[in-house]
């Protein structure tokens, strides 16, 4: 990435994936810790951290999914006010190419149906739905997303 760019990308902390994740408006409910600590322990993960002229903006974290050639792209977000900059391209596009360098042949989210920008943003990157697990209300169904990598 270009160091004269206002958007650097790095390793995240698991403090910094909860802080970036406090600030998602998206993301009902209290986050704690012990959510990222608990989900990534004893798993081949990578949690990114995006940074826009020094703030923390953004977030993408996933893991080796049951199928070992198969990584998860668990959780992501941009705080409101940095969207529109491509921070959530960089961020999938990094993931994409780590999860590839590491021998992974596809990638896969979950989404719901409340966040059509996020299917349509699986769309434009090439992702296809493969899934349909209804829970809740029609709004609260969950969408599986894949890519080949």
């Amino acid at each position: 990435m270009d160091t004269n760019s206002p958007l650097q990308l790095r390793e995240a902390s698991l403090a910094e994936l909860l802080w970036v994740h406090e600030r998602i408006l998206e993301f009902p409910g209290k986050a704690s810790l012990s959510f990222y600590q608990d989900r990534l322990q004893h798993r081949f993960s990578l949690a990114l951290v995006a940074v826009w002229e020094g703030e923390l903006a953004g977030f993408k974290v996933g893991y080796q999914s049951e199928l070992p050639e198969t990584f998860y792209s668990w959780m992501g977000g941009v705080r409101t006010e940095f969207r529109g900059k491509g921070i959530a391209t960089a961020l999938a596009e990094e993931q994409e190419r780590w999860a590839k360098a590491q021998g992974f042949t596809s990638v896969f989210f979950k989404t719901r149906n409340r966040f059509p920008g996020m299917i349509q943003f699986g769309i434009k990157r090439g992702f296809k739905i493969v899934d349909l697990h209804p829970k809740g209300g029609v709004e609260d169904y969950r969408i599986v997303m894949r890519k080949d990598l």
